[in-house]
């Protein structure tokens, strides 16, 4: 399989985009298929979500964009617990990266440029990003070649999707020509509410979106959260659960549409 880079993203917090990072990738990996995620969110969520623990130290994707570092992608890379899924661990002084790359010249460049040394066996690379529109974005943006945006099923997540869809627009029009969104999944779906049936329909019905929405939904569910209490993704923390099955059915459908 040729490498498939795809960037989870959505400039609205709270939608679900590094749970889904984390589930969907731990999905693809008892696929059988060889999974790096690239932990681009200061917060470090998804490396604490992968259980993953980074000593002092120890090189992270920091020392990646650090335009006077030395560090290379492989050395950069850790083994999770599970077997074909990998990690670029973020640190909270990713933060302090935009002020230090303003004056770089191809700054936006930063990401792409560390990554190109990827050793060749990998599959997929899924790169979590910050909740809001920042240089770190741009660079995922920059060097993903598919977008999979996460859309809670509530007004102001549905509300915010035109903006990311003008940023990525704005991207591929003078950085990344190759870069698309690949499809857009509901997530937090509760067909108990109205709330979420309508933002729902509202994702079927829209002609900008439509076409691109997901068969699957993730719905709500509670092992979700247990499973990121205990630092493991929710296809092995309880592989019978919505969560798990939600997920695996997302990764399926994402391997049909990225080819």
């Amino acid at each position: 399989m040729q490498l498939r880079t795809v960037a989870v993203a959505n400039e609205k917090g709270g939608v679900g985009k590094t749970v889904t990072v984390i589930n969907l990738a731990a999905a693809l990996s008892l696929m059988g298929l060889r999974v790096l995620v690239v932990d681009m969110d200061p917060q470090a969520n998804a490396t604490k979500g992968l259980g993953v623990s980074v000593a002092e130290g120890a090189p992270t994707i920091y020392d990646l964009l650090n335009p006077e570092g030395d560090v290379s992608a492989t050395e950069a890379i850790v083994a999770t617990k599970w077997k074909g899924l990998q990690l670029i661990p973020s640190h909270v002084d990713l933060s302090g990266a935009e002020v230090e790359l303003a004056d770089v010249t191809g700054r936006e460049n930063r990401l792409k440029e560390a990554l190109a040394g990827l050793p060749a066996d990998f599959d997929v690379v899924l790169l979590d990003t910050p909740p809001t529109l920042s240089l770190l974005t741009v660079n995922v943006f920059t060097y993903a070649r598919f977008v999979l945006v996460p859309c809670q099923t509530h007004p102001y997540a549905f509300a915010a999707l035109q903006e990311l869809f003008d940023t990525i627009e704005a991207v591929k029009r003078e950085i990344n020509p190759d870069i698309a969104v690949i499809g857009i999944v509901a997530t937090f779906y509760d067909p108990r509410t109205r709330v979420s049936q309508r933002i729902l329909n509202a994702l079927q019905e829209d002609e900008r979106y439509q076409s691109l929405l997901f068969q699957t939904t993730v719905r709500a569910n509670t092992t979700i959260a247990e499973s990121a209490d205990v630092s493991k993704p929710v296809v092995f923390f309880r592989r019978s659960s919505f969560g798990a099955l939600d997920y695996q059915a997302l990764a399926k459908e994402l391997l049909q549409r990225i080819g």
